[in-house]
């Protein structure tokens, strides 16, 4: 199952908002054929596997089949993989986890079963949860799994007091970052960042087949039509203020305005996800100044952190989010390390919410 899973992470880049999917058959512990799943549209892991296994002439009758995610029950662009499974007449096939959303999760299993195959689950499913939070998220509570990049220095500053942040952490480090660019459907920033930066929030550092969408929080629809960031890639503004002749413009860029309801003085930050849930948005990365990121701690909207720190000190400055004042520590968001790894000079932290976890591993049956 850890070889199907790492074959799942070739296609990293290419399956949203459809899972990274991807299945081996194996007869005698012998390796016959496998297959990942391909861009929206196309055929699925299974679907790829059986193909390969026709081409070399082999009759997977009586293999045992390795798939990183309950196969699908149910048409959508492409037809039920069980079906093709149960077609194929294996003798077993090892399931890592079970389809997270409540409309057919455990559909697939029971359909293998109801045919004579042997099913087993779950194996290694934490591993393989890994690869899909987002579309686990996206299924199971209708919005994206989110994680919040920041760069500091090891005393918790994100840049000097006059502002200035070029460059706290290394050149590997912000090569890095564009590798989650790239696995996400969203790169989100603020009005504040574009205003300040003026970043052109794309991935550069990594090839793909599908660059993500880039968005913009911007509450009062103050953004410069001139920013980089409109570089006629698809990109959403979202914002609390409507002004038809300024979107007009801007759609004439491939640039989408979403009208929100405000949520105190700015955009609410949950409909705003929730809106992206609706539009089958899996993973979000989020690069924004520090009042853009502690707001969407405070509202909940972050499930992970992804921290890169430098190796120096900056004493006085701006620190990585403003935050609602606490005046408990039991109140303070529950969060765990799940992978440090140097990156150059500078270390990535990866910090996952424990109780958003927690509920992705109940909505898969863990």
């Amino acid at each position: 199952m850890r070889q199907a899973i790492r074959l799942a992470e070739s296609v990293m880049y290419l399956t949203a908002p459809n899972p990274r999917v991807a299945c081996l058959i194996v007869r005698d512990g012998r390796l016959l054929a496998s297959g990942a799943t391909q861009r929206a549209g196309g055929p699925h892991a299974e679907v790829m596997a059986l193909r390969q296994a026709a081409e070399r002439g082999i009759d997977v009758r009586g293999c045992t089949v390795y798939v990183t995610l309950e196969p699908c029950s149910h048409f959508g662009r492409t037809p039920p993989c069980v079906d093709a499974l149960i077609a194929a007449r294996p003798a077993r096939v090892v399931i890592a986890m079970r389809d997270p959303n409540p409309l057919v999760g455990g559909q697939g299993i029971a359909r293998l079963q109801a045919a004579g195959i042997s099913v087993t689950l779950p194996v290694c499913p934490e591993e393989a949860l890994a690869l899909n939070p987002g579309f686990a998220a996206r299924m199971s509570r209708k919005t994206p799994w989110a994680w919040l990049k920041l760069a500091s220095s090891i005393d918790g500053r994100i840049a000097l007091p006059n502002g200035q942040s070029k460059w706290i952490t290394g050149a590997a480090a912000r090569a890095d970052g564009h590798h989650w660019r790239a696995r996400s459907c969203v790169v989100l920033t603020g009005s504040g960042t574009l205003q300040a930066d003026d970043p052109q929030m794309n991935v550069r550092h990594v090839e793909t087949e599908r660059p993500p969408i880039k968005a913009v929080v911007d509450t009062r629809f103050e953004v410069d039509e001139g920013a980089r960031i409109f570089d006629g890639t698809e990109t959403w503004v979202f914002t609390c203020r409507p002004d038809r002749e300024k979107a007009d413009r801007l759609a004439d860029r491939n640039v989408r305005v979403i009208q929100l309801p405000p949520s105190g003085k700015r955009v609410d930050l949950q409909a705003m996800m929730q809106w992206l849930g609706e539009h089958d948005v899996n993973e979000v990365h989020i690069e924004a100044g520090a009042r853009l990121s502690g707001a969407l701690l405070d509202a909940g909207c972050v499930d992970e952190l992804l921290v890169y720190v430098a190796p120096m000190l900056l004493g006085e400055g701006i620190g990585m989010v403003n935050m609602a004042r606490l005046d408990d520590l039991s109140q303070a968001q529950p969060f765990e390390f799940i992978d440090t790894h140097p990156v150059g000079p500078d270390l990535r932290l990866r910090a996952r919410h424990v109780q958003h976890w927690n509920t992705l591993l109940q909505a898969v049956g863990i």
